[in-house]
């Protein structure tokens, strides 16, 4: 497994449960850590068979100029839209720092990190796979006749099954 990470990017944002934070705005550092596999990428020095880190950057810089009360807001949005820009991320992580934040005192930083680890290992058959376990994986679009759900359901619970496994069942 290999890692593409960008840290340390500084942005001047309005995010804050204040008014006051609202209109002056702060200072904020986004981190993010990819976990994936670019060894294809490397041997045939192909940017389209990697994760592009300008890409990576350009959506941490668009979900920062989208104002919110809460970092944690800021943060959920970017890991979402990386999640589904990049097909290949077995986890991502992305912390959010505001720097100074207003809170009587001194503090250097307040920090939120969202994560997720998208490597799974299918229910039916064990094969490693990835899996975003939300409305943008592959499986949501599986048609399946509703009495098969149900004896998947109890068979598996809500664990995935890779894609060829589950297209047995399909309609």
């Amino acid at each position: 497994m290999s890692v593409i990470a960008l840290e340390g990017m500084r942005f001047y944002a309005y995010h804050g449960f204040y008014e006051e934070e609202q209109i002056i705005g702060g200072e904020y550092v986004v981190d993010v850590t990819i976990k994936t596999s670019f060894t294809r990428a490397a041997v045939d020095d192909d940017l389209y068979k990697t994760i592009n880190y300008e890409t990576i950057y350009l959506i941490c810089e668009a979900n920062m100029r989208r104002r919110s009360k809460l970092i944690e807001a800021v943060a959920g949005r970017i890991a979402l839209d990386i999640k589904h820009q990049f097909r290949n991320i077995r986890e991502l992580t992305v912390s959010i720092k505001k720097l100074n934040p207003p809170l009587g005192g001194r503090v250097d930083a307040a920090r939120v990190e969202v994560d997720g680890n998208f490597q799974k290992s299918c229910a039916r058959c064990h094969r490693p796979m990835l899996c975003y376990s939300d409305s943008s994986c592959w499986c949501m679009d599986t048609l399946i006749f509703k009495k098969t759900q149900e004896q998947l359901q109890t068979q598996y619970g809500d664990q995935c099954l890779c894609r060829e496994c589950l297209e047995f069942f399909t309609l």
